[in-house]
């Protein structure tokens, strides 16, 4: 069943802090321009990102920073508290999701890829693909404190592009469109910014010390395939019985 909304609600979720702001949130921003509600939910609070601090020292940091990087945006945040490197795909995870699409009740679900370099990414993936269409059947309980009503529809799903937009075998992945994010993109790195412990971590861990450029030259490379400063890319999942119309480039377009 297709829909048409003037202003939807939108879900961005993505397995740790950072992810959102580094893969959709210059589109973020122009759906907030277009009146669209949003919200940004991370699977994780980041419990593993610290080479220094203990789990719940580096949880709390990286929870404070990504509502800050909401709070830039204008938008809601919330944790699903699951735990870095531990997201599985169970009865009680789908439930845990589902429960939380019920709460914000979205139009539009943003989400990782089905292929991407770790496995707390991929299992986010599957879990939103089915808490979005589990929320909306009446008779599935998510047995969660005070839960809220089924939905009453399907939301539109998309995908985000994968870490370097590349497979386990390090093949190019390509996306189903490109969105223009040059008026919004200082603004989805000024979001990213608030995130210093996860650039930190890198600089540890990896021995990356270029976080912000990263984002810089990889949204640029986006974008030059659509003749524009920078891009986003997203695939929309169109499985039966999802709705099939692009209601992301309809809100934009409007």
């Amino acid at each position: 069943m297709q829909r048409s909304v003037p202003t939807p609600r939108v879900l961005a979720i993505h397995a740790h802090p950072d992810d959102v702001e580094f893969q959709c949130a210059g589109t973020l921003a122009l759906l907030k321009q277009k009146g669209c509600s949003i919200t940004i939910a991370t699977m994780t609070p980041g419990d593993c990102g610290s080479a220094e601090m203990g789990c719940d020292e580096i949880s709390a940091v990286r929870r404070a920073e990504a509502k800050a990087a909401a709070d830039l945006l204008g938008a809601d945040y919330v944790c699903l508290e699951f735990r870095d490197l531990s997201i599985t795909h169970d009865n009680d995870a789908r439930r845990r999701v589902t429960e939380v699409l019920r709460r914000v009740r979205p139009d539009i679900v943003m989400t990782a890829p089905p292929v991407d370099y770790m496995s707390d990414h991929e299992v986010t993936c599957k879990l939103l693909r089915d808490a979005c269409f589990n929320a909306s059947v009446p008779n599935y309980a998510t047995r969660q404190w005070e839960p809220a009503p089924a939905i009453g529809h399907i939301p539109h799903l998309y995908f985000v592009d994968a870490i370097e937009a590349s497979d386990w075998f390090g093949r190019p992945i390509e996306p189903e469109f490109i969105l223009d994010i040059s008026s919004t993109f200082e603004l989805k790195l000024k979001m990213l910014a608030c995130h210093a412990s996860q650039r930190n971590w890198l600089l540890k861990q990896h021995g990356i010390d270029e976080y912000l450029e990263s984002c810089r030259r990889w949204s640029a490379s986006r974008g030059s395939q659509i003749s524009a400063a920078f891009g986003e890319a997203f695939t929309q999942y169109k499985g039966h019985p999802y709705p099939s119309n692009n209601l992301l480039r309809e809100v934009l377009s409007s």
